[in-house]
């Protein structure tokens, strides 16, 4: 049974649901809609006032279908630019102070959303008493193409955006601002580092697979990319693109021109990531990385064969050798220079491997930290897993990640001890 719930925030009342004693306010705007002048700008301020119903699933950002399918199975949602939104799961909007936690998730900045029943915070809401809140930001060129002079970045300003957004008015909805922690997986986790690297907003994360090994991409990288991906998009500016349909954008991801100055480029980095632009994120990230790591006690882990999840990779050595170098070595080694720091640092692997082909690859763990097996049921990566296995992994995760966003310390010892999840 579900019943409908109100929320009366600073900007008007928002109508929710109620479902198995949590509530879920949907779809909630934290920016203006980035359409026509506010395409490839940074996030405005959300306008809105009055009643909203938030009682349905949003809109995600506009995408192609994910490289990672054959591991993770696909999922169907709503695209549209009008994406800047974002999810809340909270045992009631009341009065009570309970610690936050917001989700960023992954996708190589070109895929995914934060409104998708992968995400589902409702589990995690329960059995904390935390409220969770699920961001969507902007995706591959619509939230990281570089075009010198303009502002670069805008899907990490997105994703900033969101948690002033929370700090500002989670309150209401029956968090704490003060008892925030912020969690996300592969780009969602190397998002979070970056944003430590510049003016933090807070001091706990949760790093899923950050992708850190491949690091971030210089402005004279991220320029000539963008040069192409324009003249494949057939649009001579920046201001030309704004014009364009969203598919024609969608389109030049693909391009052969685009696909080969990528090839070029040498560093098997996504096509979209954060750029060095000197102004959002500074040239010589490495010592602003390492500071990063003394600006928030952390919760790091990655899985053990983390490429297997990839086309062309699988579980044999050399494509762990990789995958070590790309998450392993990387979250290894942030969660030592965070506790050098003097910071609490936790480390965990994820060894669950259900089937031979994908072993415990890339985003295996997320079914466990949100409980939600049954909305990736038809995973190729899970496979065959028992399901007293599963319930109990499950069981096993979001104890350890409960305790950490209520500031307390999973079941294990400090890094440098590392957690087998199997």
């Amino acid at each position: 049974m579900s019943e409908r719930v109100k929320a009366a925030l600073q900007a008007g009342t928002l109508t929710g649901v109620r479902e198995g004693g949590v509530c879920r306010y949907s779809a909630i705007p934290y920016a203006q809609a980035p359409v026509g002048s506010l395409r490839f700008a940074p996030p405005r301020p959300a306008t809105w006032r009055g009643d909203r119903d938030a009682t349905r699933p949003g809109t995600v950002a506009p995408q192609l279908p994910s490289r990672l399918r054959g591991a993770m199975g696909d999922f169907s949602a709503e695209q549209s630019e009008d994406c800047l939104h974002l999810t809340v799961w909270t045992p009631a909007a009341d009065g009570m102070r309970r610690p936050v936690v917001v989700w960023l998730h992954g996708g190589a900045w070109q895929s995914g959303g934060g409104a998708l029943d992968w995400y589902d915070g409702s589990h995690l809401a329960r059995l904390g008493d935390v409220v969770v809140v699920a961001v969507n930001y902007r995706l591959a060129a619509l939230g990281w193409l570089y075009v010198p002079g303009q502002t670069a970045n805008a899907g990490l300003l997105d994703q900033e955006a969101a948690i002033d957004w929370v700090l500002d008015n989670i309150q209401d909805l029956g968090g704490d601002p003060e008892r925030l922690t912020v969690m996300g997986q592969s780009a969602g986790a190397s998002s979070i580092c970056a944003m430590l690297a510049r003016k933090p907003r807070f001091s706990r994360a949760i790093l899923q697979s950050a992708a850190l090994g491949r690091g971030f991409r210089s402005a004279q990288q991220a320029d000539k990319l963008g040069q192409a991906f324009l003249q494949a998009a057939g649009a001579g500016s920046l201001q030309a693109a704004r014009e364009l349909p969203v598919p024609a954008l969608l389109a030049a991801q693909q391009a052969p021109e685009v696909v080969e100055t990528l090839r070029a480029e040498g560093s098997s980095r996504s096509l979209f990531t954060p750029v060095l632009d000197g102004q959002v994120l500074p040239q010589d990230i490495a010592p602003a990385l390492k500071q990063a790591a003394s600006r928030a006690d952390v919760l790091v882990c990655y899985t053990r064969h983390e490429m297997a999840a990839f086309p062309g990779d699988g579980t044999d050595a050399a494509s762990q050798a990789t995958g070590d170098a790309v998450f392993g070595a990387p979250s290894r080694l942030w969660a030592e220079q965070a506790a050098a720091q003097g910071r609490d640092a936790w480390l965990a692997r994820f060894d669950v491997a259900p089937t031979e082909r994908f072993g415990a690859c890339h985003c295996i763990e997320l079914p466990f930290v949100f409980d939600t097996l049954q909305a990736f049921s038809g995973a190729p990566m899970l496979a065959g897993l028992p399901s007293a296995q599963g319930e109990q992994l499950v069981r096993q995760t979001q104890r350890a990640w409960i305790a950490f966003i209520r500031g307390a310390a999973p079941d294990w010892p400090a890094a440098p001890h590392m957690q087998i999840l199997a």
